[in-house]
């Protein structure tokens, strides 16, 4: 599968129509500090979009280095019965390290919500080692990260979740989990728009939707505006207006047989 068929520029990155069914909002511009140093000339400048949703490159496949420059990109192994999470890649982490040791991916990888990454060619074989062993570093703090994720109280992983998406400032412990929508007020109309579905949420976090609404709903806190009832549309309007006129036509009905069976 071929990179992403865009460049954007590095201060306004341009977001790519996605298939996925949810779009997190407009991708901001990455600060200078996530800027990967001594990278080669041609990577240095070029930078890709991805949606939420949108592959990156898929298991089996050849291809290049790349480095996360903001959000997150959902690396996930093929199973029998379906895509099975393995990992998060946050910002400045490396994706597809394996074409260093010119094999092929062994992941797929696709972006969890809107995502801009860098791609990297090395200028020679020291900063091709500088990199491999980078990325062999990075390995056990994101399989620490997707422990948080997965393991302990639904709200505590949840919580975790919403830190890597840049929504909460600290990782969360249970005990600290009541108080702290009290404590940190947060935009929660905005956050909750900006959020994947639940179902993808239940998915990462391993728990029930139902019960990820319910831990949702202790972290953060309610919207501003309530949803009210839908107004109808224009075919249940006809079609509640039928039913009174023909409600009507019977009850006149039933009136003159009544009549007419009194006389």
């Amino acid at each position: 599968m071929p990179p992403p068929t865009a460049p954007c520029d590095t201060t306004q990155p341009t977001a790519l129509a996605g298939s996925a069914a949810w779009v997190a909002p407009a991708l901001t511009a990455a600060p200078a500090s996530q800027a990967t140093p001594a990278v080669s000339a041609v990577s240095a400048t070029a930078q890709w979009a991805l949606a939420a949703g949108e592959p990156l490159f898929n298991a089996g496949q050849s291809g290049g280095l790349w480095r996360v420059v903001s959000g997150l990109v959902r690396l996930d192994q093929t199973g029998p019965a379906g895509p099975v999470l393995v990992m998060l890649a946050q910002a400045g982490d490396l994706l597809g390290f394996e074409s260093l040791c010119g094999e092929a991916y062994q992941l797929n990888a696709s972006a969890f919500n809107d995502v801009v990454l860098q791609p990297l060619q090395p200028a020679n074989a020291d900063q091709r080692q500088q990199w491999l062993v980078e990325a062999v570093l990075q390995q056990p703090q994101r399989s620490h990260d997707m422990a948080r994720v997965r393991t302990g109280q639904v709200a505590a992983r949840l919580g975790e979740l919403l830190r890597l998406l840049g929504h909460l400032p600290v990782p969360l412990m249970p005990a600290a989990l009541p108080g702290f929508a009290r404590a940190q007020p947060l935009d929660a109309d905005a956050v909750r728009n900006s959020l994947p579905p639940l179902r993808v949420l239940a998915e990462v976090v391993d728990a029930k939707s139902e019960t990820v609404c319910r831990a949702l709903a202790q972290l953060l806190p309610p919207r501003t505006k309530k949803s009210g009832p839908k107004p109808a549309s224009g075919w249940k309007q006809a079609g509640a207006a039928a039913s009174a006129a023909m409600g009507s036509v019977a009850a006149q009905a039933l009136g003159l047989r009544l009549n007419r069976a009194a006389t």
